[in-house]
């Protein structure tokens, strides 16, 4: 599994087997941060709340799904205010880059992955969106050293998911039920997670 490259990867091992030991289970290491995983204020402010305060109504709630291009490795305002809907005010929204179609332990995949400009974290904020999930490993450019998307996204209270897939299952601009289960990690900067978008 692809992980954002300064990260170890994740590693799950056979521990007993029902032939030997009458059980099958597995060892499992890697970070919180593995795969489809939700990101907690924690992660980037230092008094932001853990994984396992996040309210339950960030992570259920009305959602839509939105196909979205970036111009270089950003993607700026302009393109959500070309697809908005005002259906889509204090809702959760899922990005469509297609960037997962690409998933593999390559350069491209995990350092040239485009993510949200600062500028775009601010429309959803004034919009009022409650969680925001993307298919690439990160919610902004991996140059974006300063973090500052995570920050001000964080900040205001929004929930961040990252590196969701298979998001071409889903209808563009159709209203699902997103369920999203984190690992309740105490005091955890973030928890891999199941997604579920759920039709009406």
């Amino acid at each position: 599994m692809p992980l954002w490259p300064t990260n170890p990867n994740l590693k799950i091992e056979p521990v007993g087997t029902v032939p030997r030991d009458g059980y099958l289970v597995e060892s499992f290491y890697g970070v919180t941060h593995s795969g489809t995983h939700v990101d907690a204020p924690a992660h980037m402010l230092e008094n932001g709340d853990p994984i396992d305060k996040i309210p339950i109504d960030s992570l259920i709630l009305p959602s839509f799904m939105i196909k979205l291009k970036a111009k270089g490795n950003e993607i700026d305002a302009s393109e959500f205010e070309e697809k908005w809907d005002s259906r889509y005010d204090g809702k959760g929204l899922l990005i469509n880059t297609g960037w997962y179609k690409k998933r593999a332990f390559t350069k491209e995949f995990q350092y040239d992955f485009p993510g949200l400009s600062e500028d775009a974290a601010d429309f959803l904020i004034k919009k009022k969106i409650k969680l925001v999930g993307i298919d690439t490993l990160g919610i902004e450019p991996y140059s974006h050293k300063d973090f500052m998307v995570h920050k001000k996204i964080l900040g205001s209270g929004l929930v961040i998911i990252e590196d969701l897939y298979g998001l071409d299952q889903l209808e563009e601009s159709k209203e699902y039920l997103l369920v999203t289960a984190p690992l309740k990690i105490e005091n955890g900067s973030g928890a891999p997670a199941r997604v579920y978008a759920i039709e009406f």
